[in-house]
């Protein structure tokens, strides 16, 4: 009995432990982001840090890539769209970069 119960409690401790882990990862640091104007090197890190609630950009669900919707379903709006309504709209209210050339820095594709 006293070897169940040290077994339980060694399972129930590397099971804390991973789910603490999948609960820190939140996608990559930097999303690239193909584009005509010039690739955008989306601070990902960084916006989550100022975005408590990932559900803003992500809402089809945590983890969810823009143009998995964006571009591929009739009913969603371009991906362009979205990202120009989504990304201008919210640096216009907190004071982040709005002219194309500031965000459209890389390799055009």
């Amino acid at each position: 009995m006293k070897k169940l119960l040290i077994l339980l409690v060694a399972i129930a401790m590397v099971s804390a432990t991973a789910m603490a882990v999948v609960a820190q990862d939140k996608g990559p640091a930097v999303i690239k982001i193909p584009a005509k104007m010039g690739e955008v090197t989306f601070q990902h890190a960084n916006h989550q840090g100022r975005i408590a609630d990932c559900t803003v950009c992500h809402h089809q669900g945590p983890g969810t890539a823009c143009r998995s919707c964006h571009g591929v379903k009739p009913e969603a709006p371009k991906a362009k769209k979205a990202f120009h309504t989504r990304c201008k709209g919210c640096h216009k209210k907190q004071n982040g970069p709005t002219k194309c050339k500031q965000c459209h820095t890389g390799p055009k594709s």
